[in-house]
């Protein structure tokens, strides 16, 4: 099961990254995320850098990586790297995750001897449904350690700037410009969504929307989109793409529920259970299985979150 989920969450984060990694999306969510809407980086000024550094574990060097690195390049040279990672599930930990990766940029710096150094800027796309309750900022995570108070004057503070993107206020969400549009919007009113916006990265968009609910499917995508001759350039609004995708789609989910039968469908269910239980137990989530057991509304989320649906 393990090694499934595993698999699983990869697929997911790969779409997750596909979709922000275009230069207009990730000018988009840097500008309404960041500078509260101000166009104050230009796509045309933004370059894919490396996701990868290196740091001393034990004994060995080891690398992490994170999902997306855009360089903003002002007269040619790199005037600051946005560094952005999409989550699905809370960590309580995350906050030193993060600090490795900026503070392994930085020593590359100093170590490239560079005359022209640049700040980095590092923050989470969190898509997961339960709020983040996680710490955000360092002096919390250590907050239950018995320092006096001279001693946290001398402790570096560090923030981890989170943007939940299931919750975003309505205010934020029509701030933007690209495709990100309809993904928040989409979150947020759920079945009932509808729009005319024109769509951009139609078989990205897809994806991201079928990841977000809980889907594992995509390779589909483009199959799809070539027996509907739906090419990119095409002009197509959110409602006309999704219309012919999603009524296909629910046909061919209900015939499939038919050809497996209730009886197949009852141990699939008892067996998601157990896989939910099993996950929530292994991230000390006690208080989500207690409310799982009794709310199923609430345990449809949780499916959806870990990728049990």
């Amino acid at each position: 099961m393990g090694i499934k989920m595993n698999k699983t969450r990869e697929k997911k984060d790969v779409v997750e990254k596909e979709f922000v990694s275009f230069p207009d999306i990730a000018a988009d969510v840097i500008n309404v995320l960041l500078y509260e809407g101000k166009e104050i980086v230009q796509a045309d000024h933004l370059r894919s850098g490396p996701t990868e550094t290196i740091y001393q574990g034990w004994e060995i060097l080891r690398s992490q990586y994170e999902d997306l690195c855009k360089y903003e390049l002002s007269d040619g040279k790199i005037r600051l790297m946005y560094l952005i990672a999409n989550q699905s599930v809370t960590d309580g930990k995350m906050l030193l995750r993060k600090a490795g990766y900026v503070g392994g940029i930085y020593r590359e710096q100093y170590e490239e001897k560079m005359q022209d150094c640049f700040p980095v800027i590092q923050f989470v796309l969190y898509w997961g449904i339960p709020g983040w309750k996680s710490s955000r900022e360092l002096g919390k995570l250590f907050g239950k350690r018995n320092f006096p108070e001279e001693t946290w004057k001398y402790i570096d503070e560090l923030r981890l700037h989170i943007f939940e993107m299931r919750h975003l206020p309505e205010e934020t969400r029509k701030l933007f410009q690209s495709d990100m549009r309809i993904v928040v919007d989409c979150l947020a009113e759920g079945n009932g969504y509808r729009s005319d916006r024109k769509i951009k990265h139609k078989a990205a968009l897809i994806k991201m929307i079928k990841v977000l609910s809980g889907e594992t499917d995509t390779e589909d995508v483009e199959k799809w989109m070539e027996e509907q001759g739906i090419r990119e350039e095409d002009e197509l609004t959110v409602c006309e793409l999704f219309d012919q995708y999603v009524r296909q789609g629910r046909i061919e989910g209900i015939a499939a529920g038919r050809t497996e039968g209730i009886s197949v469908g009852r141990i699939e269910g008892e067996n998601r259970f157990a896989r939910l239980v099993q996950e929530l137990m292994d991230g000390g989530r006690n208080e989500d299985l207690k409310k799982a057991v009794s709310d199923q509304s609430y345990r449809e989320q949780l499916y959806m979150e870990v990728n049990l649906i």
